[in-house]
């Protein structure tokens, strides 16, 4: 995710917190000592504008065969109050958020847990920090678990070539976690009374494809701004091929949008027309994504590193 000026927003009761998590890489002191903590940077759902929370996480059991340590869990639970906070409202609008973990800082993708998942997850979250409970306790509202998935390791800056081929690596994969899940979703409810979808449908799939669609907006206006610029002036023979990316691009914008509008009504939306829509964008999308890398591959390894 993009960070843009001004700088996030921090309030004046978490602005110390957050200053004493940056100086000392994650470790505070007063009422979140010893605790594991994060910043979690958000984008205003009203005001666009971002904004850093600090906040106690959960590392989520790993999943059967993965040597990792396990994704992180967040809960919105203000404290037990009777409406989520904002920054819970902000990652349903733009799923794209920031993660500060000790020295370790990454973009990610909000995913809100549901059903036996959810269940599953709060519990274990309840386990490792029992004040939670006393949270859930205090309101009749179900505190939501936000899972913050990592979309991949930032590898060493080996070129823009490179830089290139794992931005296409990402948006391939988001686009494949919303075809799963429309996928998993629209055959529970074909199954009926067997295996009923969730009360709240597609929350994963609104996440992901929301994620997947702000991401290539930006990832084109990036390329609309400095990489093809840049490739023109170096290599001014490339200019039909650069007018034919320039154009494909309007057109996988207008099919995002198309998505984005579909994905509105999944629970009421026809199965068939859903899939077809998908597909259809899948495949324009790909031979763009091919394209792009047959075209500004080549000029993009040819480039300098940025200095620093």
């Amino acid at each position: 995710m993009p960070f843009s000026h001004p700088p996030a927003r921090v309030s004046d009761v978490n602005r110390p917190v957050v200053e004493e998590f940056r100086a000392n890489a994650g470790r505070v002191g007063g009422m979140f000592e010893g605790g594991d903590l994060l910043l979690l940077t958000t984008v205003g759902a009203r005001t666009g504008r971002e904004q850093t929370v600090p906040l106690g996480f959960v590392r989520e059991e790993p999943e059967s065969g993965d040597p990792g340590p396990g994704r992180l869990l967040v809960v919105a639970s203000a404290g037990g109050a009777p409406r989520h906070p904002d920054w819970y409202r902000n990652l349903l609008a733009h799923p794209m958020v920031r993660v500060e973990v000790g020295e370790d800082d990454f973009g990610a993708v909000a995913v809100p847990l549901e059903g036996a998942a959810r269940e599953r997850a709060f519990a274990h979250v309840v386990e490792r920090a029992p004040g939670y409970a006393d949270h859930q306790a205090a309101t009749a509202r179900a505190l939501p678990v936000v899972r913050l998935e990592r979309p991949y390791v930032d590898a060493p800056f080996t070129g823009f070539g490179d830089k290139l081929r794992e931005v296409h690596t990402w948006l391939r994969t988001q686009l494949r976690h919303v075809r799963d899940e429309t996928e998993a979703y629209f055959a529970a409810r074909e199954r009926g009374g067997t295996a009923a979808p969730p009360a709240v449908p597609g929350l994963r799939i609104r996440q992901h494809c929301l994620a997947f669609c702000e991401s290539l907006h930006t990832h084109h206006t990036l390329e609309e701004q400095g990489a093809l610029p840049a490739i023109l002036r170096a290599h001014p023979h490339l200019a039909p091929a650069v007018e034919r990316l320039r154009a494909e691009h309007r057109v996988v914008d207008a099919l995002r949008a198309r998505l984005v509008a579909l994905l509105d009504g999944v629970a009421e939306s026809d199965p068939e027309r859903f899939r077809a829509e998908l597909v259809r964008m899948t495949r324009e999308l790909e031979a763009h994504l091919d394209y792009e890398e047959e075209v500004l591959i080549p000029p993009l390894d040819l480039l300098p590193p940025p200095p620093g």
